[in-house]
């Protein structure tokens, strides 16, 4: 089967699913429900040895070994790449005119931007509104469910759980392209999360390192943040990280 054929099969069946977002978003979740705690410390522990060991080290390495216009073009580029997935969500959220939005941001930086190198296009007020598959299925009224700590990605609950590995296999990108630059999204995407690593390493490490439970203020952290941008109580379309919200 050839890419192109994929990427239209996946598409008309994106399509056919646009229709669930007429569903009622889900309610507001409130309190903490972690019944597997016990299993989530030993994930957050593996998380933290990751951290130690390879994850913090070679953020640092990137970040101080690429100079920053550098890592802005990595970190653009990355995040251009990432548009049509957001499109794809959009679209399952029925959100048309942010689907609007943010294809004509993705063609801007992609042809004015040189490839998404650059971001031209938030000069003239196309700045990314994001979301993610986690958000779809909100939207379509799946309840979190239950806090969960993966590994590597970290603090999530069982909609976004699902909501991340989703998200891997909706960018049009990774069919669109051929063999090997279709792998190109999934790796800026990882480059640039050494990137973030760097920029937060800070209040990264004071919340997992210096807090007195790492885990329960990364918990608190995590589900204060996302409730808050699903929740819609202020006009925001930013996904924000939970490291970069507990100094605001």
């Amino acid at each position: 089967m050839t890419n192109t054929q994929t990427l239209l099969k996946a598409s008309i069946v994106m399509l056919a699913l646009v229709v669930l977002s007429a569903c009622t978003p889900a309610p507001r979740a409130t309190g903490i429900s972690d019944p597997y705690e016990q299993a989530n410390r030993r994930i957050h522990q593996g998380n933290l040895v990751f951290d130690r060991v390879f994850f913090g080290p070679v953020s640092e390495a990137y970040g101080e070994g690429l100079p920053e216009p550098v890592r802005n073009r990595i970190e653009d580029f990355a995040a251009n790449t990432s548009l049509p997935s957001l499109v794809v969500n959009d679209l399952l959220q029925g959100k048309i005119e942010d689907a609007a939005h943010n294809s004509v941001r993705f063609l801007f930086n992609a042809t004015i931007g040189l490839l998404g190198l650059f971001d031209p296009a938030s000069g003239i007020g196309l700045e990314e509104r994001s979301t993610d598959f986690g958000e779809t299925l909100h939207v379509w009224g799946v309840p979190e469910g239950d806090y969960v700590v993966m590994p590597f990605f970290g603090p999530s609950n069982e909609r976004d759980a699902v909501g991340i590995v989703v998200d891997f296999f909706t960018n049009p990108l990774s069919y669109a392209l051929k063999t090997p630059e279709s792998y190109l999204p999934t790796g800026a995407g990882i480059v640039a999360r050494f990137g973030e690593r760097y920029t937060y390493a800070s209040t990264v490490e004071d919340i997992l390192y210096t807090s007195e439970d790492g885990y329960v203020t990364a918990r608190l952290f995590y589900l204060d943040n996302r409730r808050y941008i699903l929740s819609g109580d202020e006009a925001t379309d930013e996904l924000y990280d939970i490291y970069e919200e507990a100094y605001d």
